[in-house]
């Protein structure tokens, strides 16, 4: 039976659930507005995000939501791994050689998370806070899930602290606009491209930690949310940040509403379907620029 309360708890579900879509897109989107690559592997650093989140949760103990900036650390060097030695190497010839490299990269991080993980399949990283709920009124909401979007919001407000407020988010920004002109005026954008790809790393591993507390995952997680992740950012708008934002919120919104009142299987099929909508509506997205 529908609710107003059960439509109300469905939205705030939705908007949990959302935040984390909201971290991966942010940091494909961030990628691809300032160095314009596509990184078809970006949801197999949410993987690896989880698993080390889960590593140092259980091995060595910490409190599992100190380790999502531990995730973000060590998702952060494989992402300047990643761009010195595999990206940087193709950056300026033919985008086909880039999305090879991102396909490729693929099937490399699920078998090496399968090498080393294969046993660790759907487990969830232990919270303290497990079961446990934020009542309002008729209104359900658990804490961790209340948690997930506070580490959210502080972690969004920190990266726009850092593009508005720094000199090199002002590199970023420059770079993202002429990327020739930027160089001519002194600006390295070899570094500025290693940053925001470990930038872009280090929010897709914090959203896998928060992945890792809320949902049980396994070496093969990483396809869906990747193709979530351009789903949002096109609903948004290529290079947008606030694109992605509000993108992963409706997307968010989208599944749960389609959850509570179709049932599971509609789940994918509704939040596509919004996609198909904005796109006929608006096809540069939400808050992509109209072409002349």
């Amino acid at each position: 039976m529908i609710t107003s309360a059960g439509l109300a708890e469905t939205l705030l579900w939705g908007v949990a659930n959302g935040c984390i879509y909201v971290l991966l897109a942010t940091g494909l989107n961030l990628i691809f507005g300032v160095m314009k690559l596509v990184n078809f592997a970006h949801g197999q650093l949410l993987m690896v995000g989880a698993f080390v989140a889960y590593q140092t949760t259980v091995v060595a103990g910490l409190n599992p939501y100190v380790s999502i900036f531990v995730a973000m650390g060590v998702v952060a060097l494989i992402g300047v791994l990643l761009e010195t030695f595999a990206f940087r190497k193709v950056r300026g010839t033919d985008k086909l050689n880039e999305i090879f490299i991102s396909l490729g990269l693929i099937y490399v991080f699920q078998n090496v998370a399968t090498l080393f993980w294969a046993q660790d399949y759907n487990i969830r990283i232990p919270s303290p806070l497990s079961g446990m709920s934020l009542s309002l009124g008729e209104i359900s909401l658990g804490y961790d899930r209340v948690l997930a979007m506070a580490v959210v919001i502080i972690i969004l407000v920190g990266l726009v602290l850092l593009t508005k407020k720094t000199k090199f988010g002002l590199a970023m920004r420059a770079t993202s606009q002429r990327s020739e002109a930027s160089m001519l005026m002194g600006i390295n954008i070899n570094r500025v491209y290693l940053f925001t790809f470990a930038l872009g790393a280090a929010l897709a591993g914090a959203a896998g930690a928060l992945y890792g507390i809320l949902f049980p995952f396994n070496p093969a997680i990483g396809a869906l949310p990747t193709i979530k992740a351009f789903a949002i950012i096109i609903i948004g708008g290529l290079g947008s940040i606030p694109g992605a934002v509000v993108g992963g919120l409706l997307y968010g919104i989208a599944e749960n509403s389609a959850v509570y009142l179709l049932g599971g299987i509609w789940q994918d099929a509704i939040a596509f379907t919004l996609l198909i909508i904005v796109l006929v509506i608006r096809p540069t997205g939400l808050f992509g620029e109209k072409g002349e």
